[in-house]
């Protein structure tokens, strides 16, 4: 076999010098992996949920339109980075191969079930052909192919849950394990998308971490998500808003913490324009963590920036240490969260 760059960069075609994920086009050639490199055979696509709402708006809603786009996506970049938003999702399949190089130094078998925990944006990925599109939960299932770096992250899939289900929560990890690190007793926290996967993942465990004597407030799309939100009881208080109306927002939360603002605000939306909202409703020195992968980097810095806001904001890294422990374990605590998960996604 040959010898492999740990993070990838022997697969990378244009521009040279670059790694995977800001690579404009990558070698999604399966013929031959290298040795430290791990072929999957692809079940599912779990496209990221900014993502997706991008391609299906562009499609029209219309499943042939949103198969084209996919495909076209990755026949032109080997991978399936959304041009428009820059973000990719994640994949569950089957071990097929293991290089030589990585035989001895993993935990996995040709024939283990996994979901990888990087993203599509810098996987390399072959679909052979698209089976169903599952608009509802961002899913995708395909024949294809993907190949899994010696850097890359992965999950095991648990036996005592259905595939879709784990899935779905291991799609967004990251966020509620950030959140754990984030939240102090006594903090008042804002979760903006509170009523979607990752918000209903981080108000369980935002109200574990403040305790009683925190508050946790959840802000949601749409009535019927803040009425799922509201019974599952794990926020202080919750409502249906505008994140894209900061206004209204600062008014609203000005209310509801008598003017002290958010100490922590979690800003897991799917939509543009919402940067301002998060900065704003949180108190000066508060921290405000976008893990929206529709967030505009350049708007939140010169956003606080123009409104005199000493925020600290932290990007919306996917990993940290535990995150798929941590969002699994979520879900085997809470029997009413397992439950709407179940409904929604499994």
């Amino acid at each position: 076999m040959k010898k492999g760059n740990k993070y990838g960069t022997h697969r990378v075609i244009e521009p040279k010098g670059v790694l995977p994920q800001p690579a404009d086009k990558i070698d999604n050639n399966m013929d031959e992996i290298y040795d430290n490199e791990i072929l999957i055979d692809v079940q599912t696509l779990n496209i990221d949920s900014a993502s997706f709402t991008d391609i299906e708006a562009r499609a029209n809603g219309d499943h042939k339109k949103i198969a084209e786009i996919m495909m076209d996506i990755v026949e032109k970049q080997g991978k399936h980075r959304n041009p428009w938003t820059g973000s990719g999702g994640m994949l569950l399949g089957t071990v097929e191969k293991i290089g030589d190089a990585l035989v001895d130094k993993i935990d996995l078998k040709v024939g283990d079930k996994i979901a990888t925990l990087v993203s599509l944006s810098l996987t390399p990925l072959r679909i052979d052909k698209i089976k169903e599109i599952r608009p509802d939960i961002d899913q995708v299932d395909i024949d294809g192919k993907a190949i899994l770096f010696e850097s890359g992250i992965y999950a095991k899939m648990p036996d005592d849950m259905p595939e879709n289900l784990a899935l779905s929560a291991l799609d967004v990890a990251g966020a509620p394990a950030q959140t754990a690190k984030l939240c102090k007793p006594g903090d008042t926290v804002l979760i903006i998308g509170a009523g979607g996967k990752s918000g209903m993942l981080c108000s369980y465990e935002a109200k574990r971490r403040v305790g009683v004597t925190g508050t946790v407030i959840g802000m949601c799309h749409s009535q019927r998500s803040t009425d799922r939100l509201r019974n599952l009881g794990f926020c202080d208080h919750v409502f249906p808003g505008n994140a894209t109306d900061p206004v209204a927002m600062i008014e609203k939360i000005s209310e509801l913490t008598d003017g002290k603002m958010a100490d922590v605000t979690i800003n897991n939306v799917n939509i543009p324009d919402t940067e301002m909202t998060s900065i704003l409703c949180t108190r000066d020195e508060g921290i405000v963590y976008l893990f929206s992968m529709a967030t505009s980097f350049t708007k939140a810095a010169l956003g606080a920036e123009g409104v005199g806001s000493d925020v600290t904001m932290i990007v919306g890294n996917g990993y940290t240490k535990g995150h798929a422990e941590i969002t699994l374990q979520i879900l085997r605590e809470s029997e009413k969260l397992r439950k709407v998960f179940t409904e929604l996604y499994a």
